[in-house]
């Protein structure tokens, strides 16, 4: 007797819990560059993990799928990106690999400040290409062609994804949403500081001409009113021509240009060419962290590590 209504519970137990629904655990998010990661991993802190695409110093520019990222992208609930003019090595993967993945395209926000990207190889002064434009008419990665996609160099820019993410967890794990907020408040009040911080170190050097290895530096230039006047090449993946260089070479020689800057995934031959023969001095930038260690503390550094090199060699 006692069996048979030991058994009766368990039975109705088990039927018990078979009816309530799954818990699905913190969610399983893959992210596409350092600098996206580090924001994403502050608003899971405590909580879980994002996995990391673009490891190292690798660009993403010329990034070519490996089987564990493929394998990550299978596994993926949520995947955060900038969009297919940063990482055109993910559209094809995303509908192979992650086709029931929720994803974050971020130049996809309403509330992000785009810029239009800069054709030639040499600008005017103070010519930022300052052209802003609300997301809502650039819905569609064909329309996002024209626009610049290093989206992360303005703080702005930063908090708009930071805010857009917490609520993207918070949709996929409700269990955790309270915490995926506070993170990104807490992120949201270091941001501020921070951009109040780099405002008062590149104020002094706003006059100063700068030429850039490519153009992945707008939005920080027109956020902190910098004066970059040109570019070694348009697209990193893309050698620049003889005429081109001696273009920027005459600029350089023109503006009395301070500094021309490589970056450490290029190579810097390029930059001791276009110099040659002129009173500029060399620098580097590094636009994505590549030389600094993931998480966290990546965004913060990188930022600060682009105010240091840029004061560092076009001087106070």
């Amino acid at each position: 007797m006692r069996l048979t209504a030991l058994s009766a519970i368990l039975t109705a137990a088990l039927a018990a819990t078979a009816s309530l629904p799954a818990w699905a655990g913190v969610p399983k998010v893959v992210v596409s560059i350092k600098p996206i990661h580090s924001l994403v991993a502050s608003v899971m802190h405590g909580v879980g993990e994002p996995t990391l695409l673009v490891r190292g110093g690798a660009s993403p520019h010329s990034y070519t799928m490996k089987p564990s990222d493929a394998k990550a992208l299978s596994a993926a609930d949520l995947v955060v990106w900038v969009g297919p003019e940063l990482e055109g090595f993910l559209e094809k993967p995303l509908q192979a690999n992650a086709p029931n993945a929720t994803r974050l395209t971020l130049m996809d926000l309403k509330s992000l400040t785009l810029l239009q990207a800069r054709e030639g190889g040499a600008w005017e002064p103070h010519d930022h290409g300052h052209e802003q434009h609300g997301h809502e008419q650039h819905g569609h990665a064909d329309e996002h062609e024209e626009l610049n996609s290093h989206i992360w160099l303005d703080p702005a820019n930063a908090r708009a994804i930071v805010t857009a993410t917490a609520e993207a967890l918070a949709a996929k794990d409700p269990a955790d949403a309270e915490v995926y907020r506070t993170n990104a408040d807490r992120t949201l009040q270091a941001l501020d500081a921070l951009d109040a911080e780099l405002k008062a170190t590149l104020t002094p050097l706003k006059d100063k001409p700068f030429v850039v290895f490519h153009d992945a530096y707008q939005y920080f230039e027109a956020r902190y009113d910098l004066s970059a006047v040109g570019s070694i090449t348009v697209s990193p993946d893309r050698r620049p021509s003889a005429k081109r260089l001696s273009a920027i070479r005459t600029k350089i020689a023109g503006l009395n240009a301070a500094c021309v800057f490589s970056e450490p995934q290029f190579e810097p031959t390029l930059v001791r060419t276009v110099v040659e023969g002129t009173k500029a001095k060399t620098g580097v930038l590094d636009p994505e962290g590549a030389d600094l260690p993931e998480g966290e503390s990546l965004y913060p550094t990188l930022m600060r590590n682009l105010a240091a090199s840029l004061r560092g060699c076009l001087g106070a």
